[in-house]
């Protein structure tokens, strides 16, 4: 008798305080939900989230309205995003620019990267390409690092800009390799690819889908990848570390967060419906059609991924010099 009566009050102690999901998460969501981009309208991280927001409007029923918040390297945009309500109804698009090349960057960010934010997931990793014009006389890394150890100088690499991740990949490069390049910074990719082709300088670090209609017409010659591994976007390049430089890697990635404190039940609930866009076969065709590859994963593995990518571009940073005010 004794143990039935301590096995029902067992059972409805473990009935109270078994919490269920909040009323507001269970109805998640029920208006509009603002995804902020930190860039303008028309570069790759707005066409990524663009493709995401259709998706999870189809999924969740109320649209998710794109919020393109350009400015500052994107640091404009995600402090908005740091500092909106956390009840799931603001999300962002962060890249390796805004959470993780930024702290090491900028004297005075405006918002913490890791503490003002909820991880929701990684979906991509973009194939960040090395290309050459074809007048340097270089096929592969081994060749240019030796061409630049005999000609100190003589290379130029071309960026978006001072701070950009093209500028802090250069920089990385010349560390590693033990060489000296001149950098030459542009406003923006689009005015320095026009450069790079035409030779004006010699060389530049970039996403494969602004390079490749360059490389398939001889008027640039794609050296290697700079990602951890070959890209099924150009199979036949080697990485950066296979080809000449071991422990080489620079990534360029967009990741979905919210603002800190935003409910677990909602994240999840993101990081669910984020995962299934993710297999479909659209949007995989899509992403490779940008040169990115399909990453995905739960909120704590992109976390994770997030730390180990603040420590290795806050190297890169201080091993370049560069300072944003």
């Amino acid at each position: 008798m004794i143990q039935r009566y301590l096995l029902c009050a067992l059972i409805g102690y473990a009935a109270s305080t078994a919490a269920p999901l909040p009323a507001a998460a269970q109805a998640y969501p029920t208006k509009p939900v603002r995804m902020i981009v930190p860039f303008p309208a028309g570069g790759a991280t707005d066409i990524v989230g663009r493709l995401v927001a259709q998706k999870l409007t189809d999924a969740m029923g109320p649209q998710v309205i794109v919020d393109n918040r350009g400015g500052a390297g994107g640091t404009i945009g995600s402090d908005i995003a740091a500092k909106a309500p956390a009840d799931g109804y603001n999300i962002l698009i962060g890249t390796s620019s805004t959470h993780a090349i930024a702290p090491g960057l900028y004297v005075k960010l405006p918002y913490d990267p890791v503490r003002d934010f909820a991880p929701v997931t990684l979906l991509a990793t973009a194939t960040v390409l090395l290309a050459a014009h074809p007048s340097v006389p270089a096929r592969n890394v081994k060749d240019l690092i030796a061409l630049g150890k005999r000609q100190p100088n003589a290379l130029s690499f071309a960026s978006s800009g001072n701070g950009g991740i093209s500028h802090l990949i250069g920089e990385h490069f010349k560390s590693l390799a033990g060489i000296q390049m001149l950098h030459v910074p542009y406003k923006g990719d689009t005015p320095a690819l026009v450069d790079l082709a035409s030779g004006q300088v010699s060389l530049m670090f970039g996403t494969a889908v602004s390079f490749l209609p360059y490389v398939k017409t001889g008027r640039l010659n794609a050296l290697a990848v700079t990602n951890p591994k070959r890209s099924p976007v150009v199979p036949d390049v080697p990485t950066v570390a296979e080809s000449g430089l071991p422990g080489f890697e620079a990534l360029q990635w967009f990741g979905v967060y919210a603002p800190a404190g935003t409910p677990r039940e909602i994240v999840a609930r993101l990081n669910t419906e984020i995962g299934k866009i993710l297999r479909m076969p659209d949007i995989r065709e899509r992403f490779s059609s940008l040169g990115a590859d399909i990453a995905g994963g739960s909120a704590e593995d992109f976390a994770a991924f997030q730390r180990r990518e603040v420590a290795r571009w806050t190297k890169i940073v201080k091993a370049s010099g560069a300072k944003i005010e």
